[in-house]
Order: structure tokens, then sequence, then C-alpha cells
């Protein structure tokens, strides 16, 4: 087991790839914090997973949440060694038709909640030794998609910020990486298409988009989150790792 004794906090652990992220950790011996702001959510998952797993209901644009439930996990656990950034939503719209209170809503959680998350566990991953920081992109990061402004700008400052963590965070042991998945097959992206004029269409045409011929899953991504924490990729650090079945290689044939 890759991860055996580390203690890992997965945010946005209620479904999708932050419940399959929190399974996953846990079958390489990790002790996973479930934590969600759907407190019922996190709970299913913990139980799930069973053994030391533990569910929190966390609120991530909460900077006092965020900071109780690390003085928690600090005090139960001794140590934190793994931090996946995972929550997020995606709201759909141009600029035009975004209201500036959805803007916000979507960088909070998006964005923001990552600098919260990683400044409130930064100080005990240093005085440990070290620690892994993994965040949520996308490939929205790196490409625009169309009637997507929010989500885009905030998966792109997800890569970038990640990249600025490595950088501030490598003489302390702290390595930080983002992995860029494509259309992955969770409750979001199924908002996301019934958001769509034709939402059968859109999903039609995402799966299209991708030349391995389908849409992701969960554990395509989960996957790769728990090799970025182990400690095979111990000399990785500062960078977007796309996950996204060719999507950004080039149109399928």
């Amino acid at each position: 087991m890759k991860l055996k004794d580390k203690v890992a906090i997965v945010t946005g652990a209620g479904s999708g790839i932050g419940a399959e992220t929190a399974r996953r950790m846990a079958r390489e011996g990790a002790k996973v914090y479930c934590a969600d702001i759907r407190a019922e959510a996190a709970e299913k998952t913990a139980k799930e997973i069973g053994g030391d797993a533990k569910s929190l209901e966390l609120d991530v644009t909460s900077s006092s949440a965020i900071a109780a439930a690390v003085e928690r996990i600090s005090r139960e656990a001794g140590r934190i060694d793994i931090l996946v950034n995972n929550a997020g939503i995606t709201i759909v719209g141009s600029i035009m038709d975004l209201s500036e209170e959805q803007w916000d809503r979507e960088l909070d959680i998006n964005l923001k909640s990552i600098f919260l998350m990683s400044r409130a566990v930064w100080p005990q991953m240093a005085g440990q030794g070290g620690g892994v920081i993994l965040n949520t992109a996308s490939i929205a990061g790196i490409t625009a998609i169309p009637a997507d402004a929010a989500y885009c700008a905030s998966k792109a400052g997800v890569v970038m910020l990640t990249k600025c963590m490595a950088v501030d965070g490598a003489r302390s042991g702290i390595r930080v990486n983002c992995v860029c998945p494509g259309f992955i097959d969770t409750p979001m992206i199924h908002g996301y298409f019934n958001d769509q004029p034709d939402p059968a269409a859109a999903r039609d045409y995402a799966v299209r988009l991708h030349p391995l011929g389908r849409l992701g899953r969960p554990d395509d991504i989960a996957d790769a989150f728990v090799h970025l924490a182990t400690d095979d990729a111990k000399w990785v650090t500062g960078t977007a790792h796309v996950v996204d079945g060719g999507l950004l290689a080039g149109l399928p044939g």
C-alpha cells in the first residue's frame, strides 16, 4: 500500500471524482477525511470506505470553518500528509449571461477555496517536513469552452496557483500539482449537459471530442491523484497533469 499511514483530506468527497479519490487513497492505506458541504454525502462516502475514514461537513469558502477543521484533524491525526482540493461547481454562461453573484460564487468555490485550504494546512505540512497538495483543475483551464467563462477562468487560475504554490513550497518539502480532467461522467457534468439547449446532443458532442471514444470516469482522475500523492511522483511538482482521453491532443479521426 503506497499511502500507508498517510493522512489525507479530500474536499468535494461526497460524490464524483472526490468520492472515488477518497476511496482509492483509502485502499492504498491512507486515513482519509471526506469533506463536503453536504454532510450526508460526506458521511456516505466515509461509511462506504469504512476503517479509519471520517466525514467532515465543510464549507470550503469559509476561512473560519476551514481553520476549525484543520485544527481538528491535526489534533486527532497528528499530521496532514495530503490535501486534495477537489470541491467545485460549474455555472454555464458567457460574461454577458453571468451575474456578478454567479461569477463570485464560481471563483470562490473553484479557486479561492484552494488558497484558503492550502494556506490552512501549510504550517502543519511545513512543520512535519513536507506534504502533498493536489488540485482539481480542468482542460477548461488550458483551452476555452464556449459559454463557460467563469469556470474556465477559475480553472486557469487553479493551474497558475498550483505552479506558484509548488515554487513556494519546494524548500519546505511541499509538492503541489494539479490534474486537468476532460469531460468526466459525474453529477456535475450531468448538470452541465442539462443546462444546454439540447442535453443529449451536448453529451454526444462531448463524447466525440475525446479520441479514446468515451467520457472519463471518476477512477481515471482518482488514479492520477493517487499516483501524484505517492513517492512514485516524489520529483514531480508544479505540473498540470492532463487526463482527458486525448481531447487536447487533437480532433478524433
